[in-house]
């Protein structure tokens, strides 16, 4: 079998999807059922066991390909930016009507009447997606209500994606993390750019390969601008300026912002220099 990247190709040793039939060999092939996020946001797992190492998150509403079912576990792949892995069988249903609209604020909840004071249904974080009918609180396929200001058509675009990660200094910083309950550093740049309508990769290694143009790194670390993107070996920040940059991480554990110096000088003492910078 030609070497694929896992991370991104719905093949295992015993089994792999249809659509990869004469790219990968395997045993037996699958033609995957379209599920969706059932959960405000459900792991994405390595293996299909509750300790097994996390990659990433889905979604509520989110589109996830099931190719295997065992012991209440599907094993399949995210419709968003194409992640492999495991996923709890109760966290998904089968997919219904398309999402038209997704949650723009930090997080929302799903209310029983369109009524503030009705009963939580659920909460919704950033970029869950949904079927939202009109009024101020918009009812949603599968059930209960959302504020219809929490939520905007799915190709609505913000200006300026650094204004989108500036909102989240302060959150909390989370392994395989992509919502403003906590994220890693790449979950951070995904979700930002999301909202400004560009589609992103998931890890740093694909982010650095996909996004934007090379821009030189110089010794003094001059003539960044803000948006560019700033790489080391599995770790990424964005540029709030010239001289800031803004990154979740375990350093600080939550999205920080500081000087790029400051923490390029950090990051070196532990074996990495900046890799690369790439401007959008």
């Amino acid at each position: 079998m030609t070497a694929h990247d896992p991370r991104l190709t719905a093949a295992r040793a015993d089994l792999a999807a249809a659509h990869l039939k004469g790219v990968v060999d395997a045993p037996a092939y699958a033609d995957g059922a379209a599920m969706v996020g059932a959960a405000g946001k459900t792991w994405i797992r390595r293996r299909p066991a509750p300790d097994a190492p996390v990659e990433t998150e889905l979604l509520f509403g989110e589109t996830f390909t099931v190719y295997d079912v065992k012991d209440g576990v599907a094993w399949g792949q995210a419709a968003l930016d194409g992640y492999v892995g495991y996923v709890a069988l109760a966290d998904l249903v089968p997919a219904g009507v398309p999402a038209t609209q997704r949650v723009t604020a930090s997080s929302t909840f799903v209310y029983a009447k369109p009524d503030l004071k009705s009963p939580v249904l659920r909460t919704l974080p950033l970029h869950a997606r949904v079927t939202a009918g009109a009024g101020d609180y918009a009812e949603i396929a599968g059930g209960g209500f959302v504020y219809a200001r929490h939520l905007a058509p799915l190709r609505a675009a913000a200006d300026d994606f650094v204004a989108v990660a500036e909102r989240f200094i302060g959150v909390p910083y989370l392994w395989g993390g992509r919502t403003p309950l906590g994220f890693d550093c790449s979950g951070l740049v995904q979700a930002a750019l999301a909202l400004a309508g560009v589609a992103a990769p998931r890890d740093t290694d694909m982010q650095q390969a996909a996004l934007g143009a090379a821009v030189a790194i110089t010794p003094d670390l001059q003539g960044l601008k803000r948006g560019d993107l700033v790489f080391w070996k599995g770790h990424v920040g964005i540029m709030r300026d010239a001289v800031r940059l803004l990154h979740a991480n375990a350093h600080h554990m939550t999205v920080a912002s500081e000087p790029l110096a400051k923490a390029a000088h950090r990051i070196a003492a532990s074996g990495s220099a900046i890799a690369a910078i790439r401007r959008l």
